[in-house]
C-alpha cells in the first residue's frame, strides 16, 4: 500500500475549517470505543485537542518531506512514552481517526481516499512505535528534576533552574514537556533556556498564562526543593554547526529561552560570528532577562543585544513591534535567522524577512504555543 500525500492533503483541507468539531468527535469516539484510555489524558481536554490537531496538521503537510517527517514522528513516539502509550493503543487511535476523517470529509470520501489515509497512518504509527521501542532500552520515559532555584523576574514571569536526577541529553533550541505534582497527567511545553551544562542543570523561562494550570503553578506555587517531571526534549531549531554566517535572533517575550540557548552554544563553540539579538516585550519591565543578556554582551564582543518595547511610549530606546523593527536595519539576507515568540509575531517576522531577501532555508523557527 503506497502513500498518496495528495489525497490525504485534499481531504484534510476539508476538515481544517471545522477542526474543533472534528477533534471533539475524535476523542468522543476514542473514549466510547476504548474507555480504558480516558485515564491516560488530563481532566480538561481543551489543550489536548489543540495539540492533536496541531500534530496532525504538521504530519499531513509534511508527507512530501519524508526525512523531516520521520524525525518529527520519532520525537513524537519517544515523547508519548511518558503517557504510558504502548503499540496496541495505536490501533484504537487509528480507528477513531479514520472514523473522524470519514465523517467530516463525507462529501468527497471514497475507497481511494480511505486507502490513502490507512497507508499514511500505518506508516506514521510504525515509525512512532519503532522509535519508542528503541528508546525504551536507553532512556527513561521521563526525568524527575529538582528545583534548585526559583527567581520571580516579573509578576507573571519566573526563571526556574532544575537538576534532573539523570543526565538529560538535548540540543540548544529544543523544548520539553513539564508535569507538576499539583496537576498529574497535565503536561505543558517550555523551552530550555541554556546550552547543555557540565552540571546537568537547565533553566526554564515561564510566563503565566491567564487561567493556566501548570504555568501558574510553576510561578506561584513551586519552591526550591520541589520535584517536577520532564518529558524528552523535542524540536528542530538547532544551531547550524557548519555555518560561518552572521546570526540574527528575534525573540518575543519568553520566546527568548531557546534563542538564548542557541547563542550560548555559539559562544561556547569558539566561532566568532556577529550576533544581533532583537529582544522584544510590551514594557521594559517585561524584559525580564535583560541584565543577564547585558552580561553576556559584555563578555562576548560579537554579540549585540537590542531591547525593543512596543507599548511604553516613554521608553528611552528602540520602540515598535519586532516584525517591523527587523526592517530598520541593513539586509539580513546573508544571515542565519532564528525566530521565537508568539505565533503571530513569528509568522509576520518570517514573512517580512522573506520579502527582504532572506531565504526560507536560513530562517529557523519552532512555534511552541503558550502553555498552561
Amino acid at each position: 500500500m503506497s502513500l498518496n500525500p495528495r489525497l490525504v492533503k485534499e481531504s484534510f483541507s476539508v476538515i481544517e475549517p471545522v477542526a474543533d468539531k472534528a477533534t471533539a468527535y475524535f476523542y468522543g469516539r476514542l473514549f466510547a470505543e476504548s474507555p480504558h484510555l480516558r485515564g491516560m489524558f488530563p481532566p480538561a481536554m481543551d489543550v489536548q485537542r489543540d495539540r492533536l490537531f496541531s500534530a496532525l496538521t504538521r504530519i499531513v503537510w509534511s508527507l512530501d518531506s519524508p526525512d523531516s517527517l520521520a524525525a518529527y514522528l520519532g520525537q513524537l513516539g519517544r515523547d508519548h512514552r511518558k503517557y504510558g502509550v504502548i503499540a496496541d493503543h495505536y490501533t484504537a487511535v487509528g480507528n477513531a481517526l479514520l472514523a473522524t476523517i470519514r465523517r467530516f470529509a463525507a462529501e468527497i470520501w471514497n475507497h481511494e481516499i480511505e486507502a490513502a489515509w490507512v497507508a499514511a497512518y500505518t506508516a506514521a504509527a510504525s515509525l512512532m512505535i519503532e522509535s519508542a521501542e528503541s528508546d525504551s532500552g536507553v532512556s527513561p520515559a521521563w526525568w524527575p528534576a529538582e528545583v534548585i532555584d526559583h527567581e520571580l523576574r516579573h509578576r507573571d514571569i519566573a526563571v526556574l533552574t532544575l537538576r534532573p536526577a539523570e543526565r538529560l541529553p538535548y540540543t540548544p533550541g529544543q523544548y520539553l514537556n513539564v508535569q507538576t505534582a499539583r496537576w498529574p497527567r497535565v503536561w505543558r511545553t517550555f523551552s530550555i533556556a541554556n546550552a547543555p551544562r557540565a552540571d546537568n542543570t537547565l533553566r526554564l523561562h515561564v510566563r503565566s498564562v491567564p487561567g493556566g494550570w501548570v504555568s501558574t503553578t510553576l510561578i506561584r506555587h513551586t519552591r526550591i526543593g520541589d520535584t517536577l517531571l520532564l518529558g524528552p526534549p523535542m524540536g528542530t531549531m538547532a544551531p547550524c554547526e557548519s555555518s560561518m554566517r552572521d546570526v540574527l535572533c528575534v525573540a518575543g517575550g519568553t520566546g527568548l529561552a531557546p534563542l538564548k540557548a542557541i547563542i550560548e552554544h555559539i559562544i561556547a563553540s569558539g566561532r566568532r560570528p556577529n550576533i544581533h539579538l532583537l529582544y522584544g516585550a510590551r514594557t521594559v519591565e517585561e524584559l525580564y532577562d535583560l541584565p543577564d543578556l547585558i552580561r553576556m554582551e559584555s563578555s562576548f564582543p560579537w554579540l549585540r543585544v537590542l531591547p525593543v518595547v512596543s507599548d511604553q511610549p516613554g521608553f528611552d530606546g528602540m520602540r515598535g513591534h519586532l516584525p517591523e523593527v527587523t526592517q530598520r536595519f541593513h539586509s539580513w539576507a546573508e544571515h542565519d535567522v532564528y525566530v521565537c515568540g508568539p505565533p503571530g509575531m513569528v509568522n509576520e517576522t518570517v514573512r517580512r524577512l522573506q520579502i527582504d531577501g532572506v531565504p526560507l532555508s536560513r530562517i529557523h523557527r519552532d512555534i511552541v504555543q503558550a502553555e498552561r
